[in-house]
Formats: structure tokens, C-alpha cells, sequence
């Protein structure tokens, strides 16, 4: 098997026996019927090595939970095609204009994309496991009417919220890409968009395009305008609207960069009169990084403004050059995900890139039941 790591003890692995313990008091407080387990992905490019490690980990702990309590487990991936596209600056004004993956690719390009760069891992890893999953996009899910709802009612009372959601300047990021065919473009910090209800089911806004000037648009639950909404302010919308999820407990699974961004979207949370008990589940997966100990970059690295680590390989900073199958990429995974689980101590940590590459890459024959 692979080499274990040596690791230091911390305060959280020395109160638990297993690294799925942590979620153990969310479960056992109101046994669900299934578990969900949530990873969400920028879809602007190919994946690193971090990328695939915290997918591969949603399914293995998706795996230990099913085994530990008897319950069904799912994973759901979150395909953000909100993310840039291609940027532009208004020469008159300095604002900055964005335009998304959803905007420029399209419906089916973006389909394709997926299917290209993640489903064969999500493939290979549900067969090894037994894990069924879904795949979702950021478009498929604000277009979704309980999603849009949540949004809409959450309106009233996002002045209580919108501090956590944007310290800096108090205005949580609300983009509405221009309506005019083929344009998309939006403002990406949302100085000049403006939004207010008309009614309980009706919001009505006012933005400027950077080509076709003001325009307005109207969101409703069954349709209307795109939403597309910043980091902080999406996660707030989307843990708002399965908060209420009947039977289910959804783990939002996340890099452990995550940490401290997850503190202002629990305070906003709360802000808006969420429970602390209706908190969404949470689990933070390792994070790779740098020599310095910075989040181990792809977009650094490729415009060169760091180095690729001591150690490292190219493949980690785009999976598709891994030198293998698909198959033996995600048997690879999983014999790591094992090491790592094995003890709270080797989870809850980062590791430097030179350390993924040789314990990834470290022969460990591997053998999984069939499901």
C-alpha cells in the first residue's frame, strides 16, 4: 500500500477515531433517509490535481458514511459555468465587464465540456465505489424554480446579510448578463445594477451593458432573466434552499481554502434567520499546496508567476496528461483517498505537491468489490 504520511496531531483529529466523525452529530441529531454529498467545480479548464482529489474524496467519504450508518449516499457535482469567460474594462467608466462559460459556449458546448473533462472520472469513480451521482450546471440550477424562489424571498432580507456576503463594500454581486442576442455581458461588480420586487414573485432590474447601455430585466420563479450571482451570495441561495430538504442531509464538500470564505456564509446565514441547527453540513478536504504553502495554482503557474513545485508533475496541473487510464487515474485516487482517511491526522492537513505526486504515484495495487 501507499507509504503513509507522517502527521502531526491537532486539537480536531485528537477529539475523533474517524475522519467521517466529524459529521457524525449532524446525522445522528435528525437521521436522514439519504446523504447528498456536494462538491461544486469551476468549469474554466481543465482540472488540477486539488480539483480531482476533493471529487475523489466526496466519493470515498460518500462511501464511509453509506457503510457506517446503512444509509443511501449520492454525490452531486456543481458545474459552475458562471465562471469568466473573458473580461473587458469600459474605457469610459473603468467598470469591469465579464462574460461567462454560459454566455459564450452555449447549452451544448457546455454539456460537451463536462462530459469531456469530468464525467469519465465521475464514471470511473461511482463504478468502483457503488456511489451513484448527478452532475448539475450552475445554469441548470438558477434556473430551477425552488432555487429562483429561495432567491426571491431572500430579497427582504438581504440588507441583514449583505455585509457577510461583500465585507468590503456591503453590495453582494448580482450579475445579469445583457438579454441582447449574442452580447451576455455583465458588469462583475455590480455597481450600476440595481434590483427591487414588484411583487412577492416578481424582481425587476436595471443594469448597463457595456456595448448596449441600460437595460432592465425581470426574474420570476418560472423564468425570466439569467441569475448569476458571486461566490459568497450563490452558496448563501444555494444552502438556503436545502436547508429545507426534507429527509435529506446535504455535505457541502469543499478545499480548505474554503475555511475562512464558509464563516461569512454562516454568519450570513444566520444574518437572514437561519438556525444554527439548519447549518448546512460541512467538509473541508485537504488543500495542496506550494513550498511557500500557498493553494497549489494552476492560473499562477501557467502566467508564470510562480514556479511549478519542486516535485510536482505536469499532469497535476491538467489531469488529462496523467500517464494512464482513466480507470487506473481514479484506482490511483482512491488507494490515496484510503491513506488519507485512515487517520484524522492525515486528513485534516494540507500537503505539498511533491507529497500528492509521491504518494499518488507510489505503487498500491488496490481491490474493490464489486458494487
Amino acid at each position: 500500500m501507499t507509504t503513509h504520511p507522517v502527521s502531526p496531531n491537532t486539537v480536531l483529529a485528537n477529539a475523533l477515531h474517524r475522519a467521517e466523525d466529524v459529521l457524525t452529530p449532524r446525522i445522528l441529531a435528525t437521521p436522514p433517509e439519504r446523504i447528498v454529498l456536494v462538491v461544486g467545480t469551476q468549469i474554466n479548464g481543465a482540472p488540477h490535481i486539488g480539483t480531482s482529489l476533493v471529487q475523489s474524496l466526496a466519493f470515498a467519504m460518500a462511501a464511509r458514511l453509506r457503510d457506517r450508518f446503512s444509509i443511501p449516499t449520492e454525490v452531486l457535482f456543481s458545474a459552475l459555468d458562471n465562471a469568466p469567460y473573458e473580461l473587458a474594462t469600459d474605457p469610459a467608466t473603468g467598470h469591469l465587464y465579464q462574460r461567462a462559460y454560459a454566455q459564450t459556449l452555449g447549452e451544448q458546448a457546455l454539456i460537451d465540456l463536462v462530459d469531456a473533462l469530468y464525467q469519465p472520472l465521475f464514471t470511473a469513480l461511482s463504478r468502483h465505489l457503488g456511489i451513484p451521482h448527478r452532475v448539475e450546471t450552475y445554469s441548470q440550477q438558477q434556473a430551477g424554480e425552488h432555487f429562483r424562489h429561495t432567491w426571491l424571498r431572500l430579497l427582504p432580507r438581504l440588507d441583514a446579510a449583505r455585509w457577510w456576503l461583500a465585507p468590503s463594500t456591503g453590495t453582494p454581486h448580482l450579475r445579469i448578463p445583457c438579454p441582447q442576442h449574442g452580447c451576455g455581458w455583465a458588469e462583475k461588480h455590480a455597481e450600476r445594477t440595481h434590483v427591487h420586487l414588484t411583487d412577492r414573485e416578481t424582481a425587476q432590474v436595471a443594469a448597463v451593458c457595456l456595448h448596449h447601455g441600460l437595460y432592465q430585466a425581470t426574474i420570476t420563479p418560472a423564468g425570466g432573466a439569467y441569475l448569476d450571482l458571486a461566490t459568497l451570495y450563490r452558496n448563501l441561495v444555494k444552502e438556503l434552499a436545502l436547508s429545507n430538504a426534507h429527509g435529506t442531509l446535504h455535505v457541502m464538500v469543499k478545499g480548505g481554502d474554503w475555511i475562512f470564505g464558509s464563516h461569512l456564509v454562516d454568519e450570513a446565514l444566520q444574518a437572514v434567520g437561519l438556525t444554527r441547527t439548519r447549518l448546512p453540513a460541512r467538509l473541508f478536504c485537504l488543500q495542496v499546496v506550494t513550498d511557500t504553502g500557498a493553494k497549489l495554482s494552476k492560473s499562477l503557474i501557467r502566467e508564470g508567476h510562480v514556479p511549478l513545485p519542486d516535485g510536482a508533475a505536469d499532469w497535476m496541473l491538467d489531469t488529462r496528461q496523467w500517464p494512464g487510464t482513466i480507470s487506473e487515474y481514479a484506482e490511483q485516487l482512491l488507494a490515496m483517498t484510503d491513506t488519507l482517511l485512515s487517520d484524522p491526522r492525515h486528513f485534516f492537513r494540507s500537503y505539498s505537491a511533491a507529497e500528492i505526486s509521491r504518494m499518488i504515484t507510489a505503487p498500491a495495487p488496490r481491490s474493490v468489490p464489486a458494487p
